[in-house]
């Protein structure tokens, strides 16, 4: 296959893209809104009674350094997802600098000039808005402009609680190894940003006059970016579906629905992290999961039948350059110990371990080498030192465990895991490029994100695991001088799911049962 360019992708993707980049301005703009309303009264308050000035400037600031990520986790409780909880956390980022540049703005100014604003007679109100604001107003411009570009940059992680923007496009590219869908997210992003930057910087250097003649159109502008955005948000499916940015963009994933099922869900792009709760919570009623995924014991959701066979088998080994095992000579043998330790029910039950019931993973993974006769307690050896890499969710932060408990317990060798590494690009990366040993991988995922084989390839290898199995084996060693261990013995693959109790209400059992719901128009 020839590889697609950048403008190609972006020429494909076009109506999407355009899309993307309304929800992120109106994301952008109406958080930044809500923030000049909030933090510039604020600002004009604790300049005026100085003694709220540091808790006030201090509460913004602890708000300020919350992980992003975390933020908007800790939104969807009381929002639920889309777009409240995003303009939420965007709001709470954009008010540090525009409550501290305000304050500093105000109580900058001479107090000379305020001196004879008072001898000419002018109250308060006179002296704020004739005299302290104008001689303000560039400072808290730049405050403004800070935060506009701060919410540009956050507004990608939108996508994680299914609010839209531009992080569809880049942590789908990080997810599916696509550098060019990685790139039609980040370069609309980056160019956004310096936009709204040199946007924001003519109108400071314009002055208060140039900004008084805006003060009205640019609430207005604001308000329609706004509406632009939630209008592209709305969805008025009977069943509201909700799909991982990875599952947006594979053959086994949305695009196998198109292509094979006929189906077009119009699905928001949601974290995996959040998505099972949210079908759970009604927030959503359709999802892409994982087959042996905890959460579907813990939330009662059924697994639609895959009838038409998009889901190729994902049968879980790890991968590791033939140089390490080498440099490694135990490892081989040691990591083979887990192989055909498990079936789907198995690893279900210890995801569920983990998922509901909140056991840490090392106490999951030590339980299950007990229970078969595989722990040893540490040599503490120092014969060189094992990198363990992983993606970021349970599953693969348990098996991380097992390899490392039984690294230490039957070689010399010491143990560094470096866990929660995102999706399949960042891995694989990590592993090429030496920053890592090993991780556990798919057969699936190595198939059809690493790979990349024809359609007819793809329809050839995936009749049976073994197949594949041999397939991505010997593609990975002739082309990257990476091998597959022998595998676990459970398969992961993708499916849809649904609450148990609506997929029965509705007669629900096949993934072709949806196009009652879907006409794939």
């Amino acid at each position: 296959m020839t590889q697609q360019s950048l403008w190609e992708f972006i020429a494909e993707q076009q109506e999407k893209l355009i899309t993307q980049v309304i929800q992120h301005l109106g994301l952008t703009f109406l958080s930044l809104l809500l923030a000049i309303i909030v933090g510039v009264p604020l600002g004009i308050l604790i300049a005026r009674k100085k003694k709220l000035s540091s808790p006030v400037l201090g509460i913004a600031g602890i708000l300020q350094t919350i992980p992003s990520i975390a933020l908007l986790g800790f939104m969807i409780p009381v929002f639920g997802i889309g777009p409240k909880p995003a303009i939420a956390a965007l709001l709470i980022y954009a008010l540090l600098p525009i409550i501290r540049n305000t304050y500093t703005g105000i109580t900058g100014v001479d107090p000379a000039v305020i001196e004879a604003a008072k001898a000419m007679g002018m109250n308060r109100s006179q002296l704020l808005f004739k005299v302290k604001l104008p001689l303000a107003m560039p400072v808290i411009v730049a405050g403004i402009r800070t935060a506009a570009v701060i919410n540009v940059g956050v507004a990608t992680l939108a996508s994680f609680v299914a609010a839209g923007g531009l992080g569809e496009f880049i942590f789908g590219g990080i997810s599916l190894n696509n550098t060019n869908m990685i790139l039609a997210g980040a370069i609309p992003a980056a160019l956004l940003a310096v936009v709204l930057d040199q946007t924001i910087a003519m109108i400071q250097k314009s002055g208060y006059q140039f900004f008084q003649k805006l003060k009205y159109i640019l609430p207005i502008l604001f308000i329609i970016l706004g509406i632009g955005y939630l209008l592209t948000s709305v969805s008025n499916r009977t069943i509201k579906a909700g799909f991982t940015p990875e599952f947006m963009g594979r053959q086994d994933g949305d695009l196998g629905l198109h292509s094979v099922y006929g189906l077009n869900v119009h699905p928001l792009v949601v974290s995996d992290a959040i998505m099972y709760k949210a079908a759970y919570e009604k927030e959503l009623d359709l999802i892409s999961g994982y087959s042996t995924d905890g959460r579907i014991k813990a939330f009662d959701l059924y697994v639609l039948n895959d009838d038409k066979k998009i889901f190729p088998p994902y049968f879980a080994a790890p991968i590791i350059k033939t140089k390490t095992l080498k440099k490694f000579p135990e490892l081989e043998k040691t990591l083979n110990l887990l192989a055909g330790k498990f079936n789907d029910s198995i690893m279900t039950d210890l995801n569920y371990r983990s998922d509901h019931l909140n056991q840490t993973p090392e106490k999951i993974a030590k339980d299950f080498l007990i229970r078969n006769n595989l722990y040893k307690s540490p040599r503490k050896g120092n014969s060189g030192t094992v990198r363990i890499g992983s993606k970021i969710f349970g599953e693969q932060y348990i098996l991380a465990e097992m390899y490392k408990m039984l690294i230490e317990g039957y070689t010399d060798y010491k143990v560094e895991t470096k866990t929660g590494l995102g999706g399949t690009k960042i891995c694989f990366d990590a592993l090429t490029n030496d920053a890592i040993d090993f991780y556990p991988e798919y057969t699936g995922t190595g198939l059809l994100v690493l790979l990349q084989p024809t359609k007819e390839m793809i329809r050839n290898v995936s009749q049976s695991p073994d197949k594949t199995y041999r397939y991505v084996n010997s593609e990975f060693e002739k082309q990257y001088g990476i091998q597959w261990l022998q595998p676990l013995g459970f398969n992961n693959a993708y499916a849809l799911m649904m609450r148990r109790k609506q997929a029965e209400e509705l007669h629900i059992k096949n993934i072709s049962d949806l196009k009652r719901y879907f006409n794939g128009k």
